[in-house]
């Protein structure tokens, strides 16, 4: 099916801003768009426009009774049975091939339902949200979905001449999007992910040097939290051969309550996948943390560095290095074909080879050790007396990632 056979679909709570979503309906419409509309609202409906799929329907996605929410008048209960219904009944519609993009609209409800919805929707299918919490922090629920905010200055309530420009704004920009042949930006055949970081990023220049010399696409992740989200929600949609994931430094925000934590799911994609890997334990003698004043108690005392004004490292100790050593090891260990998990023995990331501010051997070979003791299965491991941002390291990884690519 083409893109122009398909519909973008709009969904919101039509039993409170049915005025409003109808304008923008008119204004998709007006593109020569159809539409799809779905209603997320509790509590009624609107007469405004053709409803397609109506609140109980999502409410049924989520395996509940539309009545039974209403009668319980539970507001935090509704709007996370309508998000994950919501999301069911969206990811339902993109993969019969109704729908080519999703654009939502809303105050604090309806923001989350609709971001909860556009988490049924893989990447490059256009997702848009125009909302009076664009300018906060929704990391948490936008999560690895490449979502555009459009902030509505106004609430989205009741039609005036600032929400009526910016409505229509948004659907100029959604209908554009949607529109937008992929067969334009093709993936390439082969392709690699690579995570890194500031201290990692003269070894991963040079691998996506190499790699591209030998003919492969390489995409880098920043390991910010996101970064190694996105990464794995991506490995998972088949979109990569195969992973360098030079900077696992993630795992060490996890196990800390640092800020780029990705979660307990990181490092754990490509194994399930079946694709070659090569990993590296690149930053994990550090843990982010945002400012200085913002270091909780527990880490009183320790050593820390400014890597910036709102970047505070602190140095992982040998017990943590232990735990990260022995979680990393078995995540690794899962992968069903060949990989290789590669020892910078001269230092791990850009501060801590020697005379380095985080220069020390016994918390880093607390953390190989560990490796060492805990790979199993189709895991080998490789020990480089180098350090990670040596050309050489590099050399190795990439010869070390095109072999086990030709294993497989």
């Amino acid at each position: 099916m083409s893109i122009s056979d398909r519909s973008i679909l709009i969904l919101g709570c039509f039993d409170t801003k049915g005025d409003v979503f109808s304008y923008l309906r008119e204004c998709i419409a007006a593109q020569g768009e159809t539409v799809i509309t779905v209603n997320t609202g509790v509590f009624g409906t609107t007469s405004a426009f053709p409803v397609d799929f109506e609140a109980d329907a999502v409410a049924a996605a989520a395996g509940h009774d539309i009545t039974a929410l209403r009668r319980d008048r539970d507001r935090g209960k509704a709007i996370d049975i309508m998000g994950r219904g919501a999301s069911r009944l969206v990811s339902q519609l993109y993969h019969e091939g109704k729908i080519k993009a999703v654009v939502g609209m809303g105050g604090g409800g309806g923001t989350y339902i609709a971001l909860s919805a556009m988490q049924g929707v893989p990447f490059g299918a256009p997702k848009v949200c125009l909302t009076t919490l664009a300018t906060k922090d929704l990391s948490r629920q936008i999560g690895d979905k490449d979502i555009m905010l459009i902030p509505s200055v106004v609430d989205v309530a009741g039609m005036n001449h600032i929400l009526r420009q910016l409505v229509a704004q948004a659907a100029a920009a959604v209908c554009a999007m949607a529109n937008v042949d992929t067969a334009d930006h093709p993936a390439k055949a082969r392709s690699i992910a690579i995570s890194m970081f500031g201290n990692t990023t003269a070894c991963v220049d040079k691998c996506t040097e190499l790699l591209t010399r030998a003919g492969y696409e390489v995409l880098a992740f920043h390991a910010t939290g996101v970064g190694g989200k996105t990464m794995e929600s991506l490995i998972r949609e088949g979109c990569f051969d195969a992973v360098l994931d030079i900077t696992t430094t993630e795992l060490a925000d996890d196990l800390c309550g640092g800020i780029c934590s990705a979660g307990p799911e990181r490092l754990t994609a490509a194994a399930e996948m079946g694709i070659p890997q090569v990993v590296v334990p690149g930053c994990m003698d550090m843990v982010n943390f945002a400012h200085l004043d913002t270091i909780p108690h527990a880490f009183a005392g320790r050593h820390l560095y400014s890597w910036a004004p709102d970047v505070t490292l602190m140095r992982t100790d040998e017990r943590e290095n232990a735990i990260l050593g022995e979680r990393l090891a078995h995540k690794v260990s899962r992968s069903p074909v060949p990989a290789a998990v590669v020892l910078p023995l001269r230092g791990i990331s850009q501060v801590a080879s020697e005379g380095g501010i985080f220069h020390n051997p016994a918390a880093d070979e607390a953390l190989f050790a560990a490796i060492r003791t805990h790979v199993s299965g189709n895991v080998s491991v490789i020990e480089a007396d180098t350090h990670i941002n040596d050309p050489a390291f590099a050399h190795l990884l990439v010869d070390t990632l095109l072999g086990l690519m030709q294993k497989k």
